[in-house]
């Protein structure tokens, strides 16, 4: 069982249990998971690994601020060329496709960890109590090196979009 950091953010103003590590900048990024991609394909945490990349944790791609967090990270990504956009939730690969089909997203990647259920453990991201992520975005490099790090502390809240994009741009 993976280690849970208690209170360690809010859902929606109420302090909540998450669990997994707390990955900080210099870290290597986990690669001992496995999502599931749109085409309902296993997705290895190690096939990623060499791929300098975004990966934005969010409770459900059908809520307000999620949406508004991946439409803008989808019409940065010509700013970053070369960086690979992820957005990692628990929602089904189904509805996933349906997000990307509705809002024109065609420069993010959707991966679902409802299946193994090893990604957000693994991130530090997954809210026991509710059963999804919490919010954050990592930024990782081609060499597998955490360079960017945000536990957003409240699911409510949008991550800084800046902070994140200019590390990516770096990678670029």
């Amino acid at each position: 069982m993976a280690e849970v950091r208690k209170g360690a953010i809010a859902w929606k103003g109420n302090p909540t249990d998450v669990a997994g590590p707390e990955l900080k900048v210099g870290d290597q990024a986990p690669t001992d998971f496995v999502v599931t991609g749109a085409a309902m394909n296993a997705v290895k945490g190690s096939d990623l690994a060499s791929t300098p990349r975004i990966i934005a944790a969010v409770p459900s791609l059908d809520t307000p601020v999620c949406d508004t967090e991946m439409r803008r990270f989808n019409a940065e990504a010509s700013n970053i060329p070369g960086v690979k956009i992820y957005a990692v939730s628990m929602d089904l690969p189904m509805a996933q496709k349906r997000w990307c089909g509705q809002t024109e997203s065609s420069n993010v990647e959707t991966l679902s960890d409802f299946k193994e259920r090893s990604f957000g453990p693994a991130f530090g991201v997954l809210a026991p109590s509710v059963g999804l992520f919490v919010r954050a975005v990592f930024v990782i490099g081609a060499d597998n090196v955490v360079r960017h790090v945000e536990y957003v502390n409240d699911i409510v809240n949008e991550p800084n979009y800046d902070a994140a994009l200019e590390a990516a741009k770096a990678l670029a």
